[in-house]
């Protein structure tokens, strides 16, 4: 059995007894992914006024669909330059000397979105509130209106490229000229291509598996799973060494549970296809697989 890695995860109790600490930036990740109709296209939106409403306090709003995106992007939400990034993270005040915990409101892929931000870009020292604000607020725990922020810092980016799956490298896969087991993170009736789609193609990258992110949490309270009971969902994905990982969605967020819940149990070479469903099926020269 694999051991759950220390750091990676706080409790709300945890992170409720170092509020004040210097160095401790707590950071609301949350964005808002709009639909008028079920599986239907996405409206990206700013989840900033819920977090004026209520917040842990102390804790800066982490803008991940703005300041922490780039824009100059085609499609929403994918990773920034790195001068960019370092900027947005040196105006949330993180720093080397930081410890960053970073929680969402409803979903933890927001959380996980920025905890996989910040190790691309060479920042280590960041952990995911168990649970989110759900389970600071089930616990008891007090919550703070209005906007905060923390003391400007500096923040100098140190890119992972080993990181990240760019097109090139998941055509590779399919086509052959490379190993890697794909590993598309949304609900199995999305996987399977069924109904409406959110992106320009239903269905799925070819010969991926499926790791919905919600099989890495528990439902009732949205705490990611025990050490034995990732092993048992993960499987053969989670031991270090075995063949290369490339984990996509639709946008390169909910993939973001499924690399947290593989770092949670010491495999924390898997990467990021950012682009995801997003990018691959725009292209109509691109498979997709269905059924």
């Amino acid at each position: 059995m694999w051991e759950m890695r220390d750091g990676l995860l706080i409790d709300p109790q945890e992170l409720s007894a170092k509020l004040g600490e210097p160095g401790l930036r707590v950071l609301d990740a949350t964005v808002h992914l709009r639909r008028e109709h079920p599986r239907g296209p996405y409206t990206v939106q700013s989840a900033r006024d819920e977090y004026e409403r209520g917040h842990i306090p102390g804790s800066a709003y982490a803008d991940v669909a703005g300041a922490l995106s780039d824009p100059a992007s085609a499609n929403p939400l994918v990773v920034p330059d790195p001068k960019r990034f370092a900027r947005a993270a040196g105006d949330l005040g993180i720093s080397p000397a930081s410890h960053v915990v970073t929680y969402s409101q409803h979903s933890p892929m927001w959380a996980t979105r920025l905890w996989w931000l910040l190790r691309y870009f060479g920042f280590d020292r960041v952990s995911v509130l168990d649970g989110g604000l759900r389970a600071w607020t089930s616990a008891g725990l007090e919550l703070a209106a209005g906007e905060e922020s923390y003391h400007p810092a500096t923040f100098e980016p140190t890119v992972r490229p080993q990181l990240l799956a760019r097109l090139r490298d998941v055509q590779a896969v399919v086509g052959g000229g490379s190993e890697a087991i794909l590993v598309n993170a949304l609900a199995p009736e999305a996987f399977r291509g069924e109904g409406p789609g959110a992106y320009s193609r239903p269905g799925r990258i070819p010969g991926s598996l499926n790791v919905h992110w919600e099989q890495t949490v528990d439902p009732s309270t949205g705490r990611f799973l025990t050490p034995a009971e990732l092993e048992s969902r993960l499987g053969d994905l989670g031991a270090p060494g075995t063949e290369p990982v490339i984990a996509y969605c639709g946008g390169g967020i909910s993939a973001t549970v499924d690399l947290f819940a593989l770092a949670l149990i010491g495999r924390e070479d898997a990467r990021l296809y950012d682009g995801s469903l997003t990018e691959w099926t725009a292209d109509p020269s691109l498979p997709v697989e269905v059924g």
